[in-house]
């Protein structure tokens, strides 16, 4: 069981934060609260009641300074005169105690938590102060309206520019049948884990430990399929590794199939913004029309991306006009871009390049709509 009681938990600037603080004498409390606290890689500061500052001048103790506070219900008298802060947690056991909820108000908890029911809960609340979260990653997600729109190009090419401009970067290959875009992006052969190694995760996977683990291609992070035979991964694994992605922040950029089966529909559900790359042609407007009714269910932001050359009577504006559709704008053809890919370099490796100035633009313009990141 958990319960809200006030306010909200302090804000967790990025980087990596110190442990939580544990106040309890419970023996067996303590026990379970270390091994939560070890679950989510955690290590906690113990005392017995509310630590004393220490003797320096201007320096805050760890009660006031620690990211989050566990204060064992046998503690909660000893802890009654401690200066009110944020991120206090009351755990206990009791289910049938009521008392539980006045002691709270008394030492300014933010939530009641009782044990073993609210595990999980408390796991990934400190898992969250260990990582040190702050603003999520801006999310994209970029699909193509019908087969060869250029979709993984454009995916690749995002990437690799957020990159370029400093920011945390990772890219996710959610096509299994796209051939890989470790492949697109020359790096098949680096070493790191590829989506068949994450398809037993559950709950909560580590952002730090994620993205440590996934191969290093041109700056950024890649996350792709092997050449084994496995061609899905459970939904609720998909949901854990990109909750994971997006708690480290910067940008995550993920290509997309065009068939939503459970787990690109787990993917949707966390993008922020939606690229539908669509041809300038009319047989592939009226097949960007059915994938965007599928996606546009889940996706909220849905916007299309729009590929030269034009057919006859048709320019970027009109494709996006009958799709009902934002116009992101319009996706340059870049030439030499097959000989720069057999040689190594991705889509977009050249800053100057009109692809390059095409996903500049776009993130230029997505921060400023998002108000940055982390």
């Amino acid at each position: 069981m958990t319960g809200t009681i006030t306010h909200d938990p302090p804000p967790a600037a990025g980087g990596r934060q110190s442990g939580p603080l544990i106040v309890t004498e419970d023996t067996e409390l303590l026990d379970d609260l270390l091994r939560l606290c070890a679950a989510a890689g955690a290590t906690p500061e113990v005392h017995h009641s509310v630590p004393a500052a220490p003797a320096s001048s201007g320096q805050r103790g760890s009660w006031e300074a620690a990211p989050l506070v566990l204060v064992g219900d046998d503690a909660a008298r000893r802890v009654r005169g401690a200066a009110r802060r944020r991120g206090v947690v009351l755990v206990g056991r009791d289910q049938d105690d009521s008392g539980v909820w006045q002691r709270a108000v008394e030492i300014g908890a933010d939530h009641v938590l009782m044990l073993p029911d609210g595990e999980q809960w408390l796991v990934d609340r400190i898992a969250d102060v260990a990582e040190g979260v702050g603003r999520p990653a801006l999310t994209v997600g970029v699909i193509g309206g019908r087969g060869g729109a250029g979709a993984s190009t454009l995916a690749c090419a995002l990437a690799v520019t957020s990159a370029r401009e400093g920011l945390r970067s990772l890219l996710v290959d959610a096509d299994p049948l796209g051939g890989g875009l470790d492949v697109l992006l020359g790096g098949e052969t680096a070493e790191g884990l590829r989506w068949p190694a994450f398809a037993a995760s559950r709950g909560r996977v580590g952002g730090g430990a994620l993205e440590e683990s996934l191969p290093e291609l041109h700056s950024l992070r890649v996350l792709s399929w092997d050449r084994g035979d496995r061609v899905t991964v459970p939904p609720q694994a998909v949901r854990a590794v990109l909750a994971a992605a997006r708690r480290r922040g910067g940008t995550v950029v993920v290509d997309l199939p065009r068939r939503i089966d459970d787990g690109v529909a787990e993917v949707l559900a966390q993008l922020d913004v939606g690229l539908l790359v669509v041809p300038a042609e009319l047989r592939a407007v009226a097949a960007a029309d059915r994938v965007a009714t599928a996606v546009g269910m889940v996706l909220r932001d849905l916007r299309v991306a729009v590929r030269g050359p034009y057919a006859s009577g048709l320019d970027d504006r009109e494709v996006a006009r009958l799709l009902g559709l934002p116009l992101a704008g319009e996706v340059p053809v870049e030439s030499g871009l097959l000989r720069a890919t057999e040689s190594k370099r991705p889509p977009g490796a050249s800053a100057r390049g009109p692809l390059a100035r095409f996903c500049r633009g776009f993130w230029e313009r997505a921060l400023v709509e998002t108000g940055g990141v982390a």
